[in-house]
């Protein structure tokens, strides 16, 4: 008993001695399945209808409450953090306040890195557009420095101690009183340490021991000494 088996015919290969064999055979070598959609035909439709809504210029994505409160959402990414996030804001005030320059500020930090007002600036490429403004007022505008440290009327020195405890804390700008205290932090470390420094600010705090660090008040020079004090000045 002879059973019947299929065969492939062998194709010659192509070449200058052959000729391209007829192919009229629709026989595919890897077989086609019949492919079954798992998705409903009422799923498919409501699907195109959301994408025919969504399409619509007047469609606005709105969210229930159940959604509101299964679905886990991402925080944002901060672009200066605990300060500014990603979104559109409207800033408005009176004239002449300094709106136009914070935004640039914002702007330059952003564009730079650099922290603001102690806040961590996460760098990005910044479109700045100035419609109101022509190239002369902006260019004199970005050459002003972006000053973001404490004025001199902010730079305070504080000393602090009370009756009780021993230490006396002093948080100072001084750039003088600064230099004397680390000086004598570094040559006395049991009585006197540096405990804060203010990266953005430059003020330090120091704790010392009482006795360690005094007051001294002076009388006032007399006219007599005020005169001479100020000729040996002119003569050096």
């Amino acid at each position: 008993m002879m059973e019947n088996e299929k065969t492939t015919a062998l194709i010659p290969s192509v070449g200058a001695d052959g000729g391209q064999p007829p192919h009229n055979s629709t026989y595919q070598s890897i077989p086609h399945e019949t492919c079954e959609s798992n998705l409903p035909e009422e799923n498919i439709e409501e699907m195109r209808e959301k994408i025919r809504r969504m399409n619509d210029p007047r469609y606005l994505h709105t969210v229930s409450m159940t959604e509101l409160y299964q679905t886990a959402y991402k925080s944002r990414p901060p672009i200066i953090d605990g300060l500014l996030y990603a979104g559109a804001y409207i800033l408005a005030g009176a004239p002449k306040i300094g709106k136009s320059f914070l935004v640039a500020q914002l702007a330059y930090h952003v564009s730079t890195g650099q922290r603001l007002w102690g806040y961590e600036v996460h760098q990005g490429t910044v479109l700045y557009l100035a419609l109101e403004d022509d190239f002369q007022r902006i260019q004199s505008r970005m050459l002003k420095p972006m000053r973001t440290g404490p004025t001199k009327q902010e730079k305070t020195t504080e000393i602090y101690f009370d009756e009780k405890d021993p230490t006396i804390f002093i948080c100072t700008h001084n750039t003088d009183l600064k230099n004397r205290l680390t000086a004598y932090s570094r040559k006395h470390p049991a009585v006197c340490k540096l405990t804060d420094v203010d990266q953005d600010t430059g003020c330090k705090e120091f704790e010392i021991e009482k006795g360690r660090f005094s007051f001294r008040l002076t009388a006032p020079y007399r006219e007599e000494r005020r005169r001479a004090a100020s000729e040996a000045a002119k003569n050096e």
